[in-house]
């Protein structure tokens, strides 16, 4: 048995610095902040989405700060795109050895009156993006036997409600995918961390395009203190930090007084 003079301390803990990470829905909210988390934790980072100028802003900003940034567009519905990511990532920065799949929508509506269309495509985005991106980058963390896969979820994903039956279907499906990943891997070194935010002040809710379930969002919350895209990366962060024994397979990270 081990006596705690024998457990390494928390300066053991594994850093960032030589690592490098791709996050997708990098150009605002969570994925914004976890890129520049991860950049001054010392990560060379790959960010990824579909909105170049955004982008380009983003890794100016790390730049300037001291960081290694490259700027990735990417379309994730897109399969041949999502390779060309990895395969831009490893080429322009050496390698891969974290991959944040961040990119969601949040189309929200009774399914009445749910557009077919909207339903499509947070299947493609926050589902069949996150599992191409993982397909993709999973061979080369295999064979270097170590890293770390970060998938972005929701409570949405552990609970139902109202207007929000594609949304949560997606993000169910992210968990399920998630830990079957992290079973078929266990063996090796390459950990799986599933994250779910409950409220955070992002872009989200903007593109909401059922205007009741809008209005019943913002009565909801409205009393609500949300938490940062910060608040998220320091979570990750903690995770990607801890040393190689510890895998921290799921956060969930609420507001205080989100019930």
């Amino acid at each position: 048995m081990l006596c705690p003079a024998d457990l390494p301390s928390v300066s053991d803990t594994h850093q960032l610095d030589g690592e490098v990470a791709l996050v997708t829905g990098a150009s605002s909210g969570i994925g914004r902040a976890v890129a520049t988390t991860l950049a001054a934790d010392g990560a060379a980072v790959a960010v990824a989405a579909r909105r170049e100028e955004r982008l380009e802003d983003l890794v100016d900003e790390i730049e300037t700060d001291g960081g290694t940034a490259l700027a990735v567009p990417t379309d994730v519905t897109d399969t041949d795109a999502v390779h060309e990511m990895i395969a831009t990532t490893r080429a322009e920065l050496g390698g891969l050895d974290i991959l944040i799949n961040n990119a969601g929508v949040m189309l929200l509506a009774p399914v009445i009156r749910a557009e077919h269309d909207d339903l499509q495509q947070m299947l493609d985005v926050n589902l069949k993006g996150l599992m191409a991106a993982t397909r993709e980058a999973l061979p080369g963390l295999l064979d270097q036997n170590s890293g770390h896969i970060v998938n972005i979820s929701s409570v949405a994903g552990q609970t139902a409600n109202e207007t929000s039956g594609g949304y949560s279907a997606t993000k169910f499906g992210v968990n399920a995918f998630s830990e079957s990943l992290r079973k078929e891997i266990a063996d090796s070194d390459v950990r799986v961390t599933v994250v779910s935010p409950g409220a955070v002040e992002t872009e989200l809710g903007d593109h909401i395009p059922d205007e009741q379930t809008k209005e019943r969002m913002a009565d909801l919350t409205d009393d609500l203190i949300p938490l940062h895209p910060d608040d998220i990366a320091n979570g990750i962060a903690y995770a990607l930090t801890q040393p190689p024994r510890v895998s921290v397979n799921e956060l969930v990270i609420r507001p205080t007084n989100q019930r």
